[in-house]
């Protein structure tokens, strides 16, 4: 076919167009999360942490003794696993909840979404 005859070929507007791709909706989609309330002091709590890595860098490249930048390491690790717990709380109190109220396939989902990202944090 040469671009002259393809410029000339008409699409087939007769027949009916396929309906588009539908998705549920759910809060995680509209970005309403379980930690939305709180949104303000995880930023902050995540600044924080956030200066104790730049103050890790600053230690290696200082020349920081090495048992003092692992107590930084140990500090800024704790931080983090403690932001996880919170998330996760949020989750299961938000995201959780609603599906248990809603019921069906949807509960067992974020169940078995939360419980994936327990083991995560477990193996870290």
């Amino acid at each position: 076919m040469t671009t002259t005859e393809a410029a000339e070929v008409t699409p087939d507007t007769s027949a009916p167009s396929p309906a588009p791709a539908t998705t549920p909706t759910t809060d995680h989609d509209h970005g309403v999360h379980g930690y939305h309330k709180q949104k303000d002091e995880h930023l902050k709590r995540l600044r924080r942490i956030e200066g104790q890595i730049r103050g890790l860098q600053r230690m290696v490249d200082e020349d920081t003794y090495c048992i003092d930048i692992l107590t930084q390491v140990s500090a800024s690790t704790k931080a983090l696993q403690s932001f996880a717990l919170q998330l996760l709380e949020e989750h299961l109190r938000h995201c959780v909840a609603d599906a248990a109220t809603k019921g069906g396939d949807e509960i067992d989902a974020k169940v078995e979404e939360a419980t994936k990202a327990i083991a995560r944090m477990l193996r870290t």
